[in-house]
């Protein structure tokens, strides 16, 4: 199995790099991990205000690396990247709740290094998962709806031969691959989208390995994918 960026989204995103950590036999059970991450996620919200000091929330640089970058293709009305949708909430004093060990770790070093974090089970993969332009029509549920809402044909999404994983780059995952107590084999991906958000991606690669190895166990591998090494082979 591979995960491969292909050309159309180097043709948009030539300085781009994406982080790929992939995380075998691990223990996504909250019970038995929540002593080792019940605090990473309450001090990432605290340290996520250096990411939104602006006053004006868009003006702030983070924010306006990923609006520029989501103005490049086509998306839906209003989508956001996943790293502001998490500092809107910071903002707004709402804060993140739990969700999972896996999926509240990842949180936590999106929320500390600035950058868009997400996961996905890999054994509920249909072949390759490709970051890349949609065709349109890509089948894809994501999670409180019963009804396919496909991408748009020049969307940014990642897919494998099962439809697309997630819509818009980083906004939407697909209930069919999504991290659950069951999973145990995950790949992770940590994106930037130029120069400024590129600058914390290593060393959040770095940690969210730790932080995984620490609550939830496994074995790991990972990349960092460019233009020049577009592929990752599981």
């Amino acid at each position: 199995m591979k995960i491969v960026v292909e050309k159309p989204f180097w043709d948009i995103f030539p300085d781009a790099k994406i982080g790929i950590l992939y995380a075998e036999g691990i223990t996504n059970k909250e019970e038995e991990t929540l002593a080792k991450y019940g605090s990473m996620l309450r001090q990432a919200q605290e340290n996520a205000w250096q990411y939104i000091e602006n006053p004006e929330f868009a003006a702030n640089p983070v924010i306006a690396s990923w609006r520029e970058a989501f103005r490049k293709f086509k998306t839906k009305k209003g989508v956001r990247c996943s790293i502001e949708a998490l500092l809107k909430r910071i903002e707004n004093g709402k804060g993140l709740g739990r969700i999972s060990p896996l999926v509240d770790v990842y949180n936590s070093v999106s929320l500390d290094f600035g950058v868009p974090v997400g996961g996905e089970d890999v054994d509920k993969f249909e072949g390759t998962m490709r970051l890349t332009v949609a065709e349109g029509g890509e089948y894809f549920i994501t999670l409180g709806s019963e009804e396919s809402e496909p991408p748009y044909e020049g969307e940014v999404v990642y897919k494998d031969d099962g439809g697309a994983i997630c819509r818009c780059w980083n906004w939407r995952e697909s209930v069919r691959t999504q991290l659950n107590e069951d999973t145990k084999n995950a790949v992770f991906v940590i994106e930037s989208c130029d120069e400024l958000t590129a600058k914390n991606l290593p060393a959040a690669l770095d940690e969210l390995q730790a932080r995984l190895e620490k609550v939830v166990g496994g074995t790991y591998t990972k990349a960092i994918l460019t233009a020049d090494s577009p592929e990752f082979s599981i």
